[in-house]
């Protein structure tokens, strides 16, 4: 099982929807060559440079931190079912409870319809909370996602960055 990547008083709580299976390899979210979370993050103006995976204990000193809706690495997502992504969902609820995070970001339109039974949910601030949080989707930032480019995908980032403040 991959660490969450966790501090006090986060603004952020960016939610995977599973570790890939270079990210159980590595012990390191989104580690991947191909993924864009690390340049999405960076490019948004969440963190001041562009990290490597391997620095992702430097997230809570930015009020950031990251978690999974499942616990299981697979190659994707798609390998994942609904009752495992439901079981999660419930399961992320309850962290996040405890968390209270300014905002909960699921990285991933179709894995948080499923794990909260939202079927209409689209990306963008949610009008539902989790956990007692507010939430917002984001596009889910691997490298089989092609019809987000990088710089769609940081924008959406930005979009969540200038709400908060």
């Amino acid at each position: 099982m991959l660490d969450d990547v966790l501090g006090p008083s986060l603004d952020v709580l960016f939610c995977g929807i599973n570790p890939g299976l270079m990210s159980e390899a590595t012990g390191h979210h989104f580690a991947r060559p191909g993924n864009r979370f690390w340049p999405a993050l960076h490019a948004s103006g969440f963190t001041p440079r562009r990290l490597a995976p391997a620095e992702q204990h430097l997230l809570p000193s930015y009020g950031l931190g990251i978690t999974n809706i499942v616990p299981r690495p697979s190659a994707k997502a798609s390998e994942l079912t609904r009752e495992e992504l439901a079981a999660g969902g419930a399961a992320l609820a309850v962290k996040v409870a405890g968390l209270r995070p300014k905002v909960l970001a699921v990285l991933g339109v179709s894995a948080y319809r499923t794990a909260f039974a939202r079927p209409k949910a689209r990306i963008g601030p949610q009008d539902e909370l989790v956990g007692g949080t507010r939430v917002w989707v984001l596009p889910n930032p691997s490298g089989l996602n092609a019809h987000w480019t990088p710089a769609a995908l940081a924008a959406e980032f930005r979009r969540l960055r200038e709400a908060l403040s």
